[in-house]
């Protein structure tokens, strides 16, 4: 493995512009549970139940109660040194771009805490679950605030000067939603552009997201994958090292930047 972390940083060196698309695996370490109902009151629901359109209409209360239990959990989690180590080789110079699956808003908290201002270089393709979209207007906020669920009186709703009073829901991509056109075309422009493709903690099962790889992939750049187990990127990927991203990503990154 030794040899593959050299191998790997090397090409990583050469490299620009580098995509990073990052999924569940990368936040493994910081302790965020994957939300598929184990334990507590969510123990009866499976994700697929609550994380739809429909779900929503029935009962706003129930899924903003799910997402709130959700956002209270990843509040107590910290970016670990995967997040800290790409986020700052952003903030040396080079020209990396990260796609994340995950809605848990780490990589934008390991962003700020080493001094990246410029969120231009951040996609979200899920979005994440401190924001919420007005489910009349569409217009979209930050959303980082508790939210009251004891009754559908105190859901949030569309506000300020602008504001149409409208019910909120959370700003996340729901199962038989479409991805936003803008992000995810942003994201396979970056990846036909790229130079390498760093997979990060992926399953490579959810598409498009997953598609990303391939297309640098068929331009002939490098793939590598970090992963702790074969996926379907695998059979693609230049380089494929088994490990955790907490600790084989940090080795990756280039120690120095042109």
């Amino acid at each position: 493995m030794t040899d593959q972390v050299g191998h790997a940083r090397g090409i990583l060196a050469e490299a620009s512009p580098v995509l990073v698309l990052t999924g569940a695996g990368i936040s493994a370490d910081s302790g965020v549970p994957t939300f598929r109902g184990e334990g507590g009151l969510w123990r009866e629901f499976r994700a697929e139940e609550l994380a739809t359109p429909d779900a929503f209409a029935r009962d706003p209360r129930l899924v903003w109660e799910w997402y709130e239990w959700r956002r209270r959990t990843v509040a107590g989690c910290e970016p670990n040194a995967a997040h800290l180590a790409l986020a700052g080789w952003q903030a040396a110079g080079a020209d990396v771009r990260i796609a994340t699956q995950n809605v848990d808003g780490l990589h934008g908290m390991a962003a700020r805490l080493t001094g990246i201002t410029d969120g231009g270089r951040l996609l979200e393709l899920h979005g994440t679950l401190f924001g919420a979209r007005c489910t009349a207007c569409a217009r979209r906020a930050e959303s980082p605030d508790p939210i009251d669920t004891g009754n559908g009186a105190g859901l949030p709703r569309c506000g300020g000067p602008e504001g149409c009073g409208g019910l909120l829901r959370p700003d996340v991509v729901w199962f038989g939603e479409p991805l936003d056109p803008d992000v995810i075309g942003t994201a396979f422009a970056w990846a036909e552009a790229a130079a390498a493709c760093l997979v990060v903690g992926t399953s490579g099962i959810v598409q498009p997201a997953a598609g990303l790889a391939e297309v640098t992939r068929e331009r002939g750049a490098a793939v590598i994958e970090i992963n702790p187990e074969s996926t379907p990127i695998t059979r693609i990927a230049t380089l494929s090292i088994r490990g955790g991203a907490a600790d084989t990503v940090p080795r990756l990154i280039p120690r120095a930047v042109s």
